[in-house]
């Protein structure tokens, strides 16, 4: 697969991402907390074959990224969205909203099953086989030290979540769920705001 580009600290100012009416977003880490970890790499896709790869390397101040996520236009498409939306709030400054996050999705929409991560939801909704080998691997490494299986791995981390998301709504219509799904979209800022401030638990229990 060579339908990618990387970019370093910001995507292109003229990218074609502005004109999307949707984009699906994912982000590597140095860890899961993002108050102490890094933000690696972000990766984009508008529903195309062609991923848009953005690194970082020490430097946050992504101006055309921000102007672009800022958008609420633009539907932005998220796999456990809670995670990814903190490290860009934290390190970015960029407050996301207009959001579908597939694995809410699918805990509404499909109690049937147990399983809700990406490779389930891939597995079971558009019939491909998501291998998370590269999970766990070492993004903070120069763009020229990835491997091509590694970068693979990002890609696809995004290229099949607008199918997801289609699929989903389908069910979520169904069910007559998606009203309520859109409201837990709705709450994931806020969700990421208590998260930021340590309050990481259900704030909700007795």
């Amino acid at each position: 697969m060579k339908n990618y580009k990387f970019y370093l600290s910001d995507i292109d100012g003229d990218t074609s991402l502005k004109n999307a009416s949707s984009i699906a977003i994912d982000g590597e880490f140095s860890g899961l907390n993002p108050l102490t970890d890094k933000l690696h790499l972000l990766q984009l896709c508008d529903g195309s074959d062609f991923v848009h790869l953005v690194k970082f390397e020490g430097k946050y101040n992504a101006p055309n990224l921000k102007e672009i996520l800022e958008n609420n236009k633009i539907k932005k498409i998220f796999h456990f969205g809670r995670a990814d939306l903190a490290f860009l709030k934290q390190h970015l400054d960029i407050h996301v909203t207009n959001i579908f996050d597939t694995k809410i999705g699918s805990k509404i929409s499909r109690k049937f099953s147990p399983h809700h991560g990406l490779k389930d939801l891939c597995r079971d909704l558009i019939n491909i086989n998501l291998s998370k080998e590269y999970q766990t691997s070492d993004w903070g490494k120069k763009i020229e030290e990835y491997s091509e299986d590694q970068i693979l791995y990002a890609c696809k981390d995004v290229l099949y979540l607008h199918k997801i998301k289609n699929e989903l709504e389908k069910i979520l219509k169904r069910e007559n769920k998606l009203e309520l799904a859109e409201q837990c979209f709705k709450f994931l800022e806020t969700r990421t705001a208590l998260d930021l401030v340590g309050l990481t638990g259900d704030i909700f229990e007795h």
